[in-house]
């Protein structure tokens, strides 16, 4: 095999491979003679079938494989004679006129990765800030939860706001029920903003066993088109009018949760504040190290490698801005601020191959174990026909697998620096604390890269960090330990199974609420049929 290098610019390589004729006839033969023994053909006995028609029967395939194990065994010989570190995968051309029996000239282009000097890890600080976890935040956590679980008395009087109303309701568009619009025994809570706009209010005043139809008007977004902004007719009959019941927080409540009392409530609680506040503690500690990172190193970065990282942040981008009230505004606004995003994907890429520089100078690697962990906690997201699909995926195609591993090692590295940095602690609120991230991302990733302030109002802002500023380089490590094996595209892994949508959050999970559902948090009631035609949108 003869290898000729036609470009060295950068980071950037090319390539001439001519893979001799006879290498490649040679391997054919060598296949013939491997299945001489197994072909059968009538009018021959077993094994005795001529060579020739063997390549008559199966040369078109023969030379195919040949040539595809001739190819992939040249891009070896390549990476490993000249030393390359590929940082994505090689693009292969055969030559035009090529033809069975003729050498294979191979065009190769590609792009390896910089040489990076190992950093120091001398002078490392960072400050820790901290977020006591105090006895008032755990009262106010304990009352929202309360508040979730509601109950209610029945009363003998006419429903007022923030009652429930047992009813059942039969919903007609101009005279004739439509499909979805009823129920039998919905629970209502008057005030709560679950139904469309009209249909609560007009409940005010019900008694049980009264009966009355409502007139509502569907919204414009209606999903529905034939309900979209029609007047509507709602005949409802009236059951039963509950009155909040007073929840007093005791033992008792906590008993009723499956606990033991009380106090078990608020240690649980307890922990998922400090685990909470830990999780914004290590965000703020990990953005300070990678400030530090970028500040004091700056290489070139293959331009592949932040084109992938730049079309997966703005795909993200995309995804928000449609979902925006004006799309068309927000498209623009993100258009108009496209070059900043692609210097935060340089950042990103730069940042991922410095860390991964680092683990692997320091011996920081992800066991066979956790890897093991981490495929069968991606294989969840597959429906289950497809999931061993899916790991035998992973399991066969490396760069997959580093995509999937790079996320840890990442993590593995940031705590490896971390316990190597000098950290100072100091005490702060949560409010602080949530500034000082705030205040970190601007400073370290934004004016580093000399990004203008967005003018957007905060809350699209964080929106579009989410896609932007996680400070995550994802395959770095994968662009360093695997892609220089230079492997043919792997098939697709199996479709994967469509999220099932969220509802938006509701207060009780926007702050310090229970996230493990330890207190045995009822199961929400199975919605009646009709309330979807009554409350979609939610």
């Amino acid at each position: 095999m003869q290898i000729v290098e036609t470009s060295n610019e950068g980071l950037k390589r090319a390539y001439t491979v001519t893979i001799p004729a006879k290498d490649i006839t040679a391997r054919i033969e060598g296949e013939v003679e491997r299945l001489a023994p197994q072909v059968r053909m009538p009018g021959f006995r077993p094994g005795k079938v001529p060579a020739n028609l063997i390549r008559k029967m199966h040369g078109d395939a023969l030379h195919q494989d040949a040539l595809n194990t001739s190819i992939r065994e040249a891009m070896d010989q390549l990476v490993s004679e000249k030393a390359l570190r590929p940082a994505m995968q090689p693009q292969v051309a055969l030559g035009e006129g090529y033809a069975q029996g003729k050498d294979a000239e191979l065009s190769v282009n590609l792009e390896v990765l910089p040489a990076i000097e190992a950093p120091s890890l001398e002078g490392l600080a960072l400050e820790k800030l901290t977020v006591p976890v105090t006895d008032a935040q755990i009262d106010e956590a304990i009352e929202r939860f309360a508040s979730q679980q509601q109950s209610y008395e029945t009363v003998d009087r006419a429903a007022e706001d923030g009652d429930q109303v047992i009813c059942d309701f039969v919903g007609k568009l101009d005279g004739v029920e439509f499909e979805g619009g009823k129920a039998e025994n919905q629970a209502i809570v008057i005030g709560s903003g679950r139904l469309i706009p009209g249909f609560e209010e007009q409940i005010v005043g019900a008694k049980a066993g009264e009966e009355r139809t409502i007139t509502v008007t569907f919204p414009e977004d209606y999903p529905a088109e034939n309900l979209k902004g029609k007047e509507t007719t709602f005949d409802i009959t009236v059951h039963e009018v509950k009155a909040p019941a007073e929840t007093k927080i005791d033992d008792e409540f906590a008993k009723g949760l499956g606990l033991e009392g009380l106090q078990q409530l608020r240690d649980l609680l307890k922990g998922q504040l400090e685990q909470e506040t830990a999780g914004l503690t290590r965000t703020q500690m990990k953005r300070q190290l990678l400030d530090q990172l970028a500040a004091g190193h700056d290489f070139d970065v293959p331009p592949s490698m932040v084109e992938a990282e730049f079309a997966q942040i703005w795909s993200q981008l995309e995804n928000e801005a449609r979902g925006e009230e004006d799309p068309e505004a927000a498209l623009k606004e993100i258009e108009d601020e496209k070059d900043d995003y692609r210097k935060i994907a340089e950042r990103r890429v730069r940042l991922g191959l410095l860390l991964s520089e680092i683990g692997q100078g320091n011996g920081v690697e992800v066991s066979g174990q956790e890897m093991q962990m981490l495929i069968q906690q991606a294989a969840q997201q597959y429906r289950p026909e497809d999931r061993e699909r899916f790991v035998e995926y992973v399991r066969n195609d490396p760069m997959a697998a580093a995509q999937l591993r790079a996320p840890l090692y990442e993590d593995k590295v940031v705590d490896f620096l971390i316990e190597k940095a000098e950290v100072t602690e100091r005490e702060v609120s949560r409010e602080e604390l949530q500034a000082a991230i705030e205040a970190d991302t601007d400073e370290g990733e934004d004016k580093a890269e000399a990004k203008p302030a967005a003018k957007k109002p905060a809350a699209k802002k964080a929106s579009a960090k989410k896609a932007a500023d996680k400070d995550d380089a994802p395959a770095a490590e994968a662009k360093t330990e695997d892609a220089a094996e230079a492997k043919p595209a792997a098939k697709k892994a199996p479709a994967k199974k469509p999220a099932a949508k969220k509802p938006a959050a509701k207060v009780a999970d926007e702050g310090e609420a229970p996230a493990k559902k330890a207190p045995a948090k009822k199961p929400a009631a199975k919605k009646a049929p009709a309330k979807k035609a009554a409350s979609d949108g939610e």
